[in-house]
């Protein structure tokens, strides 16, 4: 499994937990209220019975209010523990309790007298109990909830300990189904997203090989005009790799140095035959046409997606620190820090690798070069970085041949490519 994998795998299973964490709570929390409310709406229609007692009859009479302690009667000791009955002035006019509910009403918060106009319910707990307290307004006709008043109930229930069990392990229940479906939920998504992650890849990795296979295309392209071999552009842009490596450049910024190393002189292919193959030193104005492949080559990269971090490269390769070299003169940290790193492994390469009109140089005789230009061609600090791996890229690369350069360059793409 890569990190990226292992990365999304921690991240689901972390929002997994969360939301189990967050939904389980919330499930417990409505399942509980869905069974208080069940219990509710059962004590209200039991409630409704109380019209039976005193419809014929109103709540300021006599014989209403008989009536009425009649049906608080009848109420208690069924699904309430406590009831009252209210004439519509708030006035209590009946009340019974069983034993439990005489226990529990000193410690029942004292209400005023009612005004409500719908049904309603407050649960309570005690130190001991689970007190359900419901109020409802008494209509003159039974159901309709615009009707006019004509007295109140207020009943309370104490919910036994079969019930409360019942609502706790319903509850506890559609609790842990729900945290279960969540984890459920991550456990299905990852294969998905790791499938998904893996065609992605894959097609990202096709694309990238594409991209790839382009650069080289440009760049043993002009190698081939301008030298025998393409062997150059891979030695070059893997010793800028190394060198970069100790600098601690990753990620875009080392894909754009190997992309600029490898295509730092494609600016090259613009330039007439009469002047790139000349054998002998080219006079001022065959130099000013040879100094435009840094414009050419800026021109060819811009705006080809990923090739446009090789611009550093290909538009500074020639800059010196001192200020002295073209096409901006740009001096120290003015150039682009993979234009330094690539001009000091670009002239070592240069001086230490054979060419058609002259043998390769000891390794000495090119760190002495070096040595001597540091400050005014290469960037003291890059040199300093340099200086510390030169013989064991050298030892590398003396008898390597075209194929085993590009191999080089490949594991060194591969790896910060991220292929």
């Amino acid at each position: 499994m890569n990190q990226f994998l292992k990365r999304t795998a921690l991240r689901i299973a972390a929002v997994s937990i969360a939301l189990a964490s967050i939904a389980s709570p919330i499930a417990w929390f409505v399942a509980r209220e869905s069974a208080e409310e069940s219990v509710v709406s059962l004590a209200i229609e039991e409630s409704a019975r109380v019209l039976h007692y005193y419809r014929a009859v109103g709540l300021e009479s006599a014989e209403g209010q008989q009536n009425a302690r009649k049906a608080a009667d009848s109420i208690t000791g069924g699904l309430f523990d406590i009831a009252e009955i209210y004439d519509p002035q708030g006035h209590k006019v009946a009340e019974s309790m069983s034993e439990q509910g005489a226990v529990i009403e000193p410690f029942l918060a004292a209400h005023g007298a009612p005004q409500y106009q719908q049904a309603s319910y407050e649960s309570v707990e005690l130190s001991r109990d689970w007190v359900l307290r419901v109020f409802v307004p008494l209509r003159d006709t039974p159901g309709d909830s615009q009707g006019a008043i004509s007295g109140y109930f207020e009943g309370v229930r104490i919910i036994p300990a079969w019930q409360r069990e019942q609502i706790f392990n319903s509850s506890l229940t559609v609790a842990m189904l729900i945290g279960l479906a969540s984890l459920l939920s991550g456990a299905l998504i990852f294969p998905l997203v790791a499938f998904l992650s893996t065609d992605n890849d894959r097609k990202a990795r096709e694309v990238l090989d594409s991209h790839i296979s382009m650069m080289e295309a440009l760049g043993r392209a002009i190698a081939k005009r301008d030298s025998d071999t393409g062997a150059h552009n891979y030695r070059v842009a893997w010793i800028a790799a190394q060198i970069a490596e100790r600098m601690s450049l990753a990620g875009r910024e080392m894909q754009a140095l190997i992309a600029g190393s490898f295509l730092h002189d494609v600016g090259k292919i613009g330039i007439p035959d009469a002047i790139l193959l000349k054998p002998g030193k080219l006079d001022a104005e065959e130099m000013a046409v040879m100094r435009t492949h840094v414009e050419q080559g800026e021109q060819i990269v811009k705006g080809m997606g990923w090739l446009d971090g090789a611009h550093a490269v290909v538009a500074g390769h020639h800059e010196k620190w001192n200020g002295s070299g073209y096409p901006r003169a740009l001096s120290g940290e003015q150039i682009p820090l993979a234009a330094r790193i690539f001009a000091v492994a670009d002239v070592f390469d240069a001086l230490c690798s054979k060419r058609p009109y002259k043998e390769p140089m000891g390794f000495d005789a090119a760190m002495t070069i070096l040595a001597k230009d540091t400050g005014s061609h290469f960037d003291p600090a890059v040199m300093l970085v340099f200086s510390r791996i030169a013989k064991t890229l050298y030892q590398r690369l003396e008898h390597s041949d075209e194929a085993d350069s590009r191999q080089l360059l490949e594991d060194c793409v591969r790896k910060h490519f991220e292929m």
